[in-house]
């Protein structure tokens, strides 16, 4: 079957979803949504020829043409774009992080569940090949038992100001970017062995008055079974996107590191688009090829694609967004207190 899908947000994550969507075999972008309907008309003739531009969710949710909506709007919008689609008896994909904290992130699964809609939630790094590549060697037990996870995500800052107002986004950088690392966490020891507590630091080294939020932060997680994750997240280092895991186990040990490109150059001109979060397009240089792959956009919608169309609930579901900001809300209340706190579930 065709899966129909209208996508609410016309701003970069949203540019990247389309790209991944082109890869999808079975998947047709039919409507955009931007509050600026001039915004949707400019990324559907780029990137969507044919489909309907609106700056009413409600009614691209309405729209018989639309089978799946992909929620890549602002943290702040999540609950009431699920809760619009949920009305509508769609399927919906949000992006991460599902929500500002873990009472919204239950809201919005308990919208999904009461209108009975199928859900996806949309972290890429449970799909980038490199650590899917990872997953896949320690299920087969060729490194043993897994230990201990530190994890890497760090650039120089957001691309849109509205990651900048921590009250309004419900964090800085590390709501931002440790979601993705605390879902990696979860998935290399397993869904099944809940994270227990947490000691997390965060600070605004850098950026003064541009931010309340937490421009630095590391994390500690400490889970059920013993091991231990350590999460560094940052805003304020410049040289382009860093993403970096290294895990030990019993019997080996794994390094991602997604800075080691299989290109790179020295350029004096520009030459065009290089990689999210790119300072600069001159000097030493660090192109990603087939970015939309490379960071699992592509591998995340075609599972979530054909998990719709097959009526399955996806491996990352809105369940896994709502533990995920629970334990983030852990770690900034560990940021306030100074102390380990526990991981507490609604």
């Amino acid at each position: 079957m065709t899966v129909r899908i209208g996508m609410l947000g016309a701003g970069f994550i949203s540019d990247r979803y389309l790209v991944a969507l082109e890869d999808v075999k079975g998947a047709e972008v039919t409507a955009i949504f931007s509050t600026r309907r001039e915004r949707a008309e400019e990324l559907i003739a780029r990137r969507a020829p044919g489909a309907t531009a609106y700056d009413d969710m409600a009614a691209l949710a309405a729209d018989p043409a639309v089978d799946l909506v992909v929620v890549a709007l602002p943290n702040e919008a999540h609950v009431e774009a699920v809760r619009v689609v949920a009305a509508a008896g769609k399927g919906v994909v949000c992006t991460k992080p599902l929500a500002r904290n873990g009472a919204e992130a239950r809201e919005i699964l308990g919208l999904v569940e009461a209108a009975g809609v199928w859900h996806g939630y949309a972290e890429n790094s449970a799909f980038a090949p490199n650590l899917v590549k990872v997953f896949e060697m320690l299920e087969a037990g060729s490194a043993g038992r897994p230990l201990t996870l530190r994890a890497r995500e760090a650039h120089s800052g957001p691309h849109a100001p509205h990651f900048w107002d921590a009250e309004t986004a419900g964090g800085g950088a590390l709501l931002d970017m440790g979601c993705h690392m605390v879902e990696v966490a979860r998935i290399v020891f397993g869904k099944d062995n809940p994270v227990t507590d947490v000691f997390a630091w965060g600070s605004n080294l850098l950026h003064g008055d541009k931010t309340t939020g937490e421009d630095t932060a590391v994390a500690l997680l400490r889970f059920a079974g013993g091991e231990y994750a350590t999460l560094e997240t940052s805003w304020i280092e410049k040289g382009g996107m860093q993403l970096r895991h290294e895990i030990t186990a019993s019997e080996g040990r794994f390094v991602t590191d997604t800075m080691s490109t299989s290109v790179w150059g020295f350029v004096e001109n520009p030459g065009g688009y290089l990689v999210e979060k790119a300072d600069r397009e001159t000097g030493w240089v660090f192109p990603v090829p087939e970015e939309a792959r490379s960071y699992g956009f592509s591998q995340e919608m075609r599972h979530f694609v054909e998990s719709f169309a097959a009526g399955e609930l996806p491996r990352e579901n809105f369940g896994d967004g709502v533990v995920v900001n629970e334990i983030l809300d852990a770690c900034y209340r560990s940021i306030s207190s100074g102390r380990w706190e526990p991981v507490v579930h609604g």
